[in-house]
């Protein structure tokens, strides 16, 4: 029985779950190096020129060797060392990763090479199958043609079944490093499957390299939870770490949330209900430029640190919250004490369909979405998205938006091309730097103010509100630089640039 299946389907088998596994190898690749370099289109392009030059050279190798040994072991071996690749990308990403990560280049370099290091051997095997396949399967040049058209068939089918399956189900509930196990696991069965391989000592090692990987990777996985209470995991949009430490300046034990390399997204503190976050306190500007403001909108949730602090300070007022992410939602309930009230609202949209859809007016819209140099949503940042704000607010209302850069230098492009395309439309639009004492090359927060009215000064009686003020930033910005538009947003060229001036 098990013979008849051999010849009647194995191939077929092998062909399709061949393509449905490199399909999710290239996805969940966007997760895995996340952490280290970041996610923006960089990344996918680095990860799909990769892969798809890799599947190229492995299809010219495949046909080749096919013709000159079409042997049924020689496809098992191949799909055996393609499991032992994945299974060294499991154990050696972290280090890997870690080394090119803090490497002084362009992100465009790091993720090239990052994608070449972890992804292209075992890609380079995934291409192998398919032309190898179809040459064992053939039996007559008559039906070369047929035979080749259902493989490769196969092959499509098995790639957007493998899409789909990663994108609604792997990501979001098993993980990226535990589809990892799932996609090695699979190659090691198919292999045996196909041809049960030889007690050799080099098989028995890189057959067990697979079980050291996970080992290794859930051991250091468990130390970090153990250290520092460390939560690693995906989402449908991100791939997100929480954990606890002690901030450096106060020694107060914090809860962290990191969704790139260089940057804190958010945080809290376990002793108090202060904002952790010094640039975050800067949103309580809209009570100086707005005073009388009721109603405020939030694009970005991420663990909700100022929507929780606008609740407690302004317990009258209403706030609505755009977050994208669902789960981010839910994990900032249970990491950060997010909890229902009856004056916050909270929509799980894209901020920008949101803003292109709403009817309703704000005296105050807040834009947090911009808080890292890695990967920055175009679609808010245009003109067209700043006119739609425009539209949604009342006589009188503000726009303040938190973003990444630097103020001087070639890393300060985007917060240039920012208050230009501000300009644009508000006609009074200022800049606060959080921390004034910074080197201005180096990337860092600016809070941007975007007002219709020009009636509130820059003095307080509000002592805290005083302190922010202070830190208005009054030195001339070059200009020079283009309006975004949906058009041309070149945001993640000009974050590249930023990135040199991160502070290591």
């Amino acid at each position: 029985m098990l013979n008849k299946f051999r010849e009647n389907f194995l191939l077929e088998l092998v062909v399709f779950v061949s393509g449905a596994l490199v399909m999710i190898y290239e996805i969940i690749g966007s997760r895995i190096l996340a952490p280290y370099i970041g996610t923006s289109t960089y990344i996918w392009t680095s990860l799909i020129g990769v892969i798809l030059g890799s599947l190229s050279l492995g299809y010219w190798f495949g046909g080749r060797m096919a013709d000159r040994q079409p042997n049924l072991r020689i496809l098992a071996t191949v799909l055996f060392f393609a499991g032992a690749m994945i299974s060294a990308t499991i154990l050696a990403q972290d280090f890997i990763l870690s080394m090119i990560g803090v490497t002084a280049i362009r992100i465009e370099f790091k993720s090239v090479i990052a994608a070449l290091i972890l992804f292209a051997p075992a890609s380079t095997l995934f291409g192998f199958v398919t032309p190898y396949a179809v040459r064992l399967k053939m039996q007559t040049v008559e039906n070369a043609g047929k035979t080749v058209g259902r493989l490769y068939a196969l092959s499509t089918v098995g790639s957007i079944f493998g899409t789909f399956l990663a994108g609604f189900f792997l990501l979001p509930f098993v993980g990226s490093v535990r589809t990892m196990y799932l996609i090695a696991g699979l190659l090691f069965a198919l292999s045996l499957l196909l041809a049960p391989f030889k007690m050799a000592v080099n098989n028995i090692f890189l057959l067990l390299l697979f079980p050291v990987a996970i080992l290794f990777n859930e051991v250091y996985a468990y130390t970090l939870f153990a250290s520092y209470g460390m939560h690693d995991f995906d989402t449908q949009y991100n791939r997100l770490r929480v954990f606890q430490t002690t901030e450096k300046d106060t020694g107060k034990p914090v809860r962290v949330l990191l969704t790139d390399p260089d940057s804190t997204q958010a945080a809290m503190y376990l002793d108090s209900d202060e904002l952790a976050l010094n640039n975050t306190k800067y949103y309580h500007l809209l009570r100086h430029f707005k005073p009388d403001f009721e109603t405020t909108l939030v694009v970005g949730g991420a663990a909700y640190s100022f929507p929780k602090d606008y609740l407690r300070l302004y317990p009258n007022k209403k706030i609505d919250v755009v977050e994208i992410d669902p789960q981010m939602t839910e994990m900032a309930r249970k990491y950060f004490k997010l909890q229902d009230n009856p004056n916050l609202q909270i929509f799980h949209a894209d901020g920008r369909v949101f803003l292109n859809q709403n009817e309703k007016k704000y005296d105050a819209i807040l834009i947090d979405a911009f808080t890292s140099v890695y990967s920055v949503p175009f679609q808010l940042t245009t003109v067209e998205a700043v006119r739609q704000m425009e539209k949604g607010l009342n006589n009188d209302g503000i726009v303040l938006v938190n973003l990444i850069s630097s103020y001087t230098g070639e890393g300060a492009k985007f917060l240039q091309a920012e208050v230009r395309t501000y300009q644009e439309v508000f006609p009074h639009v200022y800049v606060f730097k959080p921390r004034f004492e910074k080197d201005e090359n180096l990337a860092q927060n600016a809070l941007l103010v975007a007002t219709k009215s020009n009636k509130i000064g820059f003095d307080s009686t509000d002592e805290n509100i005083s302190a922010l003020l202070k830190n208005r930033y009054e030195k001339p910005l070059d200009l020079s630089v283009p309006v975004l538009t949906d058009e041309l947003a070149p945001v993640e060229y000009y974050n590249s640039l930023a990135q040199k001036w991160t502070e290591k």
